[in-house]
């Protein structure tokens, strides 16, 4: 067989979208990040009443080109969240205000082969807008975040999701030394809410692009 890696993750994303779409997620598989934003823009955004649009820390969005596409967008009201000239008492109102925009985009730190999404968050902003709030979910996941189980997305974002995640935001938190999860009384912690999205509901409000590419931690 020519291409047996191609041929793997093609059936890998194939079988996690079934799932995911069982579950009553909208599934999008895109072979490259650069697709991923004109599934976006071409193909899921038109189809939307937008208005107002916001983000959760995502480096898989970022990837994308998303933020860029959107960020400076006349016709859309952008919250956004990544903008450091704010103080901080002006990040966490416009991170309140982002629960109640038309589009929040986000990634996930695993997708399980079972079709569940798998999240651990600092201050529960990305999480909380999953759940509830923005009247449509977008999120960015790249094929490294597959996991087989739950067991193994938890291991996963413990062991390396959070501890990469704490090196590249400067976190002084014991595992941005050594790598390891401590499970750390840090006031820098930064794993203090999990969830476990079993189902999207209402049914497609949360849309999914899977990435037929590593992005993000």
């Amino acid at each position: 067989m020519k291409k047996p890696i191609d041929n793997f993750w093609n059936l890998k994303l194939a079988s996690v979208k079934e799932s995911l779409e069982n579950n009553n997620f909208e599934v999008f598989i895109a072979q490259n990040a650069k697709q991923a934003k004109d599934i976006a823009v071409n193909d899921i955004i038109p189809k939307l009443d937008i208005k107002s649009v916001s983000w959760g820390g995502s480096m898989s969005f970022v990837a994308t080109g998303l933020f860029h596409e959107l960020k400076d967008n006349p016709d859309i009201k952008v919250l956004n969240t990544f903008d450091r000239t704010l103080s901080k008492e002006e990040m966490m109102d416009l991170r309140r205000q982002s629960l109640m925009v038309d589009l929040f985009i986000t990634g996930t730190n695993a997708v399980t082969e079972q079709g569940q999404l798998v999240n651990l968050d600092m201050m529960g902003n990305r999480v909380a807008a999953i759940m509830w709030g923005p009247k449509t979910v977008l999120l960015v996941i790249g094929r490294n975040k597959i996991t087989s189980d739950l067991e193994e997305a938890m291991f996963r974002i413990k062991n390396y999701a959070a501890p990469v995640n704490t090196m590249n935001l400067d976190k002084k938190t014991p595992c941005s030394k050594t790598g390891v999860c401590h499970d750390c009384d840090s006031p820098d912690r930064i794993c203090n809410y999990w969830t476990i999205t079993e189902k999207s509901f209402v049914k497609k409000r949360i849309k999914i692009i899977l990435v037929n590419e590593d992005l993000g931690f």
